[in-house]
């Protein structure tokens, strides 16, 4: 009998040996584990159960925040094991994230990710074309642009990658966040805030003299840095591309091999035609 995505269940493909960070915890221990282990999001747990979820983009969009209980969703969208591929798709596109937590008898059992329905997807020999599912709002950015600008321009623009090109508009490679998350340091600086024991219009003050208590405190933060993206990103003049034709399938083992969760898509030209995330395939087993 042919294997089908229906007949595909999310404890086949899940990922069971789990990295995760428990409470309380800090935003250091999240930020390391999601560098070592080149992944995008991590469960929180507390007392061997699921309390949450925090993701690169929680950490890049409060870079300031330290507590983890602080920046993790407090309320993730979970499933069962027996369920399949389909109804793990179909509910990361509804909730538009990435992963999804594996519970059963509320611990934490594993974790299905987009990738690792991608890697389903290789094996099903899909044969329809991309052109049906390749995503528009694609955001471009210039290779000598400082790695904390494109940081700014993916936040702004609500995206996950852009594509680098030089100053002949050849695609050269691409930035995800990933790749932010890489080239990102912790920065501690001390700053001070000056506390008044009088006032301008106190008529004991003579020519505003007060007596001031000044405060300093310390403000650890994640910073990138200025480097231009060709710096940080590697840029390799020939990245891995697909054009509209292409099977989805073809696609998805490209993604899988090359361990990538998006590819340009090009014209015969190689002119950039739009950009194919791993989201996208989703869509090829709920259609």
């Amino acid at each position: 009998m042919a294997e089908t995505p229906e007949s595909i269940t999310v404890e086949e493909v899940m990922v069971k040996d789990v990295a995760f960070a428990e409470l309380p915890g800090s935003r250091d221990e999240v930020l390391e584990i999601l560098k070592t282990k080149h992944i995008s999001g991590i469960p929180i747990v507390k007392t061997g159960e699921l309390v949450g979820i925090v993701t690169r983009t929680d950490l890049l969009k409060n870079p300031e925040e330290e507590q983890i209980a602080m920046l993790m969703n407090r309320k993730p969208v979970t499933i069962s094991p027996e369920k399949s591929i389909v109804e793990a798709a179909r509910i990361i596109l509804a909730n538009n994230i990435r992963r999804l937590p594996v519970v059963e008898d509320h611990s934490l059992a594993g974790i299905i990710t987009i990738a690792d329905i991608v890697g389903a997807i290789a094996r099903l020999n899909i044969t329809t074309p991309i052109s049906e599912y390749v995503g528009d709002n694609v955001v471009s950015v210039w290779s000598d642009t400082p790695i904390s600008v494109v940081g700014a321009i993916m936040e702004l623009a609500d995206v996950k990658a852009v594509p680098i090109l030089d100053s002949n508009l050849a695609l050269v490679g691409v930035a995800s966040d990933k790749d932010l998350i890489s080239a990102s340091v912790i920065e501690d600086r001390t700053e001070m805030s000056n506390m008044s024991a009088g006032s301008d219009d106190d008529a004991w003050t003579w020519e505003s003299m007060r007596d001031t208590m000044s405060l300093y405190y310390s403000v650890s933060k994640i910073k990138l840095p200025g480097s231009p993206v060709k710096e940080v990103v590697k840029i390799t003049g020939d990245p891995e591309t697909a054009v509209l034709s292409s099977p989805v399938s073809e696609c998805a083992r490209k993604m899988r091999r090359n361990r990538i969760d998006q590819m340009p898509v090009i014209s015969s030209t190689r002119k950039l035609l739009g950009l194919l995330r791993d989201k996208d395939l989703l869509k090829s087993i709920i259609n």
